[in-house]
């Protein structure tokens, strides 16, 4: 038996048992002609940020709405240690990859960063569409994935704002194909956040590095073979989580 879908809903706020909730726009339209839930059907509404509704389908209102009755209240307890991942400008929907990917896996936050060597530059309405792309392949991979938390996509940093991120975090590290240390290896908190950063294709430059350092994060790397920048976020998420509780 698959598992009940999940929707988006801005607030959960009075979905006790027996409530009638109303499933409508783009998350309702979808429910009904791309999802074709009938009456009877189960779902799962969620306001992304750890709460959630498993409800009963009551009736189907015209071609993008759903009347929902509430079976029970949900929560996703926050997660701990927090997994942040600063993600290097990729080229192409490669970004959108690794964020879809990093969110099935497990990922809290990721942060887009914009390194001296991304051939990417985010600037005016096509840095702003970019962003909305990422956001909405959290949201998308989040439900997939029948996460009640969508990971915070933030605003693009520099390398001065990602060093300040580091210096903040109980763990910090950079992937780096030169680095020794292995990340399998790497002593991590039980508690707080970790935030590792993520190179682009053409590599984190000397003069990042050495802000990097300075902000307290060392270099670490991930194995002998050296993995796109689109697949490192997501296999150093799943490493990091299976060396936590959060895998346990």
């Amino acid at each position: 038996m698959s598992s009940a879908p999940v929707f988006l809903v801005d607030s959960l706020a009075h979905a006790e048992p027996g409530a009638p909730l109303t499933l409508d726009g783009p998350e309702g339209r979808h429910a009904v002609a791309v999802r074709r839930l009938r009456v009877g059907e189960e779902l799962v509404l969620s306001d992304g940020a750890g709460r959630g509704a498993l409800g009963r389908v009551a009736e189907v209102v015209g071609r993008d709405r759903l009347a929902v009755t509430v079976l029970e209240r949900r929560q996703e307890p926050e997660p701990t240690p927090r997994i942040t991942v600063v993600q290097a400008l990729p080229k192409g929907d490669r970004g959108e990859l690794a964020v879809s990917t990093m969110t099935e896996t497990g990922v809290d936050a990721v942060v887009p960063w914009a390194a001296a060597r991304c051939v990417t530059q985010w600037k005016g309405e096509r840095g702003a569409k970019a962003l909305a792309k990422w956001r909405a392949a959290a949201r998308e991979a989040a439900k997939q994935a029948r996460r009640l938390r969508v990971p915070e996509v933030a605003e693009p940093l520099t390398t001065a704002g990602v060093a300040r991120l580091l210096a903040e975090a109980d763990f910090a590290g950079v992937l780096h194909e030169t680095a020794t240390l292995p990340l399998a290896t790497a002593e991590l908190p039980t508690s707080g956040s970790l935030v590792l950063v993520v190179g682009p294709e053409g590599g984190v430059t000397d003069a990042e590095l050495a802000a990097f350092a300075t902000a307290g994060a060392a270099g670490y790397r991930l194995g002998p073979t050296v993995l796109r920048t689109s697949t490192a976020g997501p296999a150093a998420t799943a490493l990091l989580l299976g060396r936590t509780a959060r895998w346990g």
